[in-house]
């Protein structure tokens, strides 16, 4: 991380401090916690449910705060990401640094004091994961940068599910688990029309570095695994048919969405449309996949099927 980016050259307000937080992640990262704790089984109070909710946002918008922090060479040196805060001028690096500090702080001890101390170990861990294992170590060094810290992403439901229960079974797990093997189509079929900005500052992306044709077919081969993992929670008895077909029917339409996008070459000038389609499509699958989840869920508790 070099000085290269300077230091706060307009006043920072509330909107740039929030911009740190990457509101449109935390909008799934929100949706997918909220879903893993109304699916679990038991109860719990509306009030300790918000708070579980709340430590989950803000600390997912701290982990995002710290990520632009330490990134803010890299984010000024991309089209896609030079408007941000950091990048542009309008905040003090450092300030950036302490309100991740404060924001990744607070909600641990939140959901420590006021949910229960497993929920906020697995929130810290998540946090640690995506600011430091995936931000400084993995992105720079690897191409399997988003697989491996594709785990990061993964932890909101396992907390939400946690936050209810109060211990780790196999439904969170595959919960983090359709989370993992989704995020590498999604992320790589960004990466395939954006590849030029990470190639530019020189992070070692699946197309950037292995080529399009490589990134294209392990496109396809996670897509193929998700199938099975996600339905694994209705094979399992974890979950009623509802989400079971949503789970299959939703998967192989990802799967199906992204053949044409494995097996085709891209050639100069290319708009990328199938791929754009793609990325448009895993964001619309993992908000239905989830708020399936939760329907079925109702579903069984109110006793519509019987």
């Amino acid at each position: 991380m070099t000085d290269a980016v300077s230091s706060s050259q307009l006043p920072a307000d509330w909107r740039d401090f929030f911009a740190l937080t990457k509101p449109r992640v935390m909008t799934l990262v929100i949706f997918t916690g909220l879903c893993g704790l109304l699916a679990a089984p038991g109860s719990i109070h509306p009030v300790i449910a918000f708070t579980a909710i709340f430590c989950i946002a803000i600390g997912a918008g701290g982990a995002a705060a710290l990520n632009q922090w330490w990134e803010a060479d890299i984010d000024a040196g991309m089209k896609r990401t030079s408007k941000r805060p950091l990048p542009s001028g309008r905040m003090n690096r450092t300030d950036a640094r302490d309100f991740g500090i404060l924001l990744s702080a607070a909600s641990v001890m939140i959901m420590g004091l006021g949910v229960n101390w497993l929920a906020a170990a697995i929130l810290a861990i998540s946090i640690v994961y995506y600011a430091v294992v995936y931000t400084i170590w993995l992105k720079p060094r690897t191409p399997q940068n988003i697989v491996i810290g594709g785990g990061a992403g993964a932890f909101p439901p396992m907390i939400g599910w946690i936050a209810v229960t109060g211990d780790i079974t196999l439904m969170p797990v595959l919960l983090f688990a359709i989370i993992f093997f989704w995020t590498p189509p999604h992320f790589w079929a960004l990466a395939l029309f954006v590849q030029s900005d990470y190639a530019k500052v020189g992070i070692p992306m699946m197309p950037v570095v292995k080529g399009e044709k490589s990134t294209r077919r392990q496109i396809i081969a996670y897509c193929v695994l998700l199938v099975p993992i996600a339905a694994a929670p209705w094979l399992i008895g974890g979950t009623g048919a509802i989400y079971g077909v949503t789970a299959i029917a939703l998967s192989l339409v990802f799967l199906l969405m992204s053949v044409p996008v494995a097996f085709r070459t891209a050639v100069e000038g290319d708009r990328m449309i199938k791929e754009k389609r793609l990325f448009a499509f895993s964001v619309f699958y993992l908000f239905a996949l989830f708020g399936a989840l939760v329907v079925d869920r109702l579903a069984a508790h109110y006793g519509v099927f019987g």
